[in-house]
């Protein structure tokens, strides 16, 4: 199964038990079925933003963390200067 359908599979499968609470086809109490059900979408989008927001700045504050990455960039930036060179394109 690769990784596309297994997240269209779970994606079913939780709006399928979502519309069924919905629906009220699974009995829950009149609060939670009036109150809590209708805004699980709006919250997990909330979540999943969220979520993402945290990604992304985590991301940011630990960029310069990575010397041995910014080391092995510059090398690989030289050696494709130099096979430019000898094919005799200028670079600055």
């Amino acid at each position: 199964m690769t990784r596309a359908q297994q997240t269209i599979s779970i994606g079913l499968l939780v709006s399928s038990i979502y519309l069924a609470a919905y629906l009220q086809l699974i009995p829950f109490g009149s609060k939670i079925q009036n109150e809590i059900i209708p805004v699980l979408p709006l919250w997990a989008i909330v979540s999943f933003g969220a979520f993402l927001l945290f990604k992304l700045g985590l991301g940011v504050f630990t960029f310069n963390n990575v010397p041995k990455a910014y080391d092995s960039l510059m090398v690989e930036i030289e050696e494709a200067k130099k096979d430019l060179r000898s094919k005799g394109i200028t670079v600055d």
